[in-house]
């Protein structure tokens, strides 16, 4: 993560006059409580108004920085919709950050916008989705589509046999129950959609560059082409 996107999510969590310890900001963000320190006396150094002490915890007052975010009703109600469906049915760390979403907005929308937020009659139920590690392998694939990672991976047919593959993983697709990587599966030379609960095992390996006739984009020409 880069400094200065750091020291945008230490100002979010900070704001609203909750008050938060170094070392909770440094297990959120993945770093040391040390790294946090400086941090918050770069920020504070530039001028922002930043209270507390090491050991202690820190807060920011209300009215720093950012103006006030302003939705429409319709607005609201497909944030926290999308979020809540997140946390139902997203992958582990989606829904952790769904969540944490709805905090922030929650944070700086103006008190008339943060009581619709509340009156927002749309909910998601986790059903009965196959088990395993899908959601964990949500969000393997997901990184992986974004960073062009290949990835081994063992996967079960409908009968449970297990086949090895190697896949370059091109986005994940939600179908209301299950969900499927798309990808260009090495073994079979061609698109393949895995189902998610279906993996058995993943495992990261290197890097993969495009290449023409194997992207998203003529996977869309290819499905396209076959209706």
């Amino acid at each position: 993560m880069r400094r200065a996107d750091r020291l945008s999510q230490i100002l979010q969590y900070l704001r609203g006059g909750r008050l938060t310890t170094a070392a909770q900001l440094a297990e959120r963000l993945e770093v040391t409580p040390r790294t946090i320190y400086r941090d918050i006396a770069h920020l504070i150094g530039s001028g922002v108004p930043i209270e507390g002490e090491a050991g202690v915890g820190y807060l920011m007052r209300d009215g720093y920085d950012l103006p006030p975010l302003m939705f429409t009703q319709e607005e609201i109600v497909a944030l926290v919709s999308g979020a809540r469906v997140l946390q139902a049915f997203g992958g582990t760390k989606m829904a952790a950050a769904a969540q944490e979403a709805l905090v922030k907005i929650d944070a700086v929308l103006p008190e008339a916008a943060r009581a619709q937020v509340g009156q927002v009659a749309v909910h998601a139920m986790q059903g009965p989705i196959p088990g395993g590690h899908w959601r964990d392998y949500l969000d393997t694939f997901e990184a992986a589509a974004q960073s062009q990672t290949r990835l081994g991976i063992t996967y079960a047919d409908e009968h449970g046999r297990g086949t090895d593959r190697i896949v370059r993983p091109l986005g994940v697709w939600f179908w209301g129950k299950v969900w499927t990587a798309v990808c260009w599966c090495e073994l079979r030379d061609a698109f393949r959609m895995f189902r998610l609960d279906r993996i058995l095992r993943v495992a990261e390996l290197d890097r993969f560059r495009p290449i023409k006739g194997q992207t998203l984009r003529d996977f869309y020409e290819t499905e396209a082409y076959r209706h």
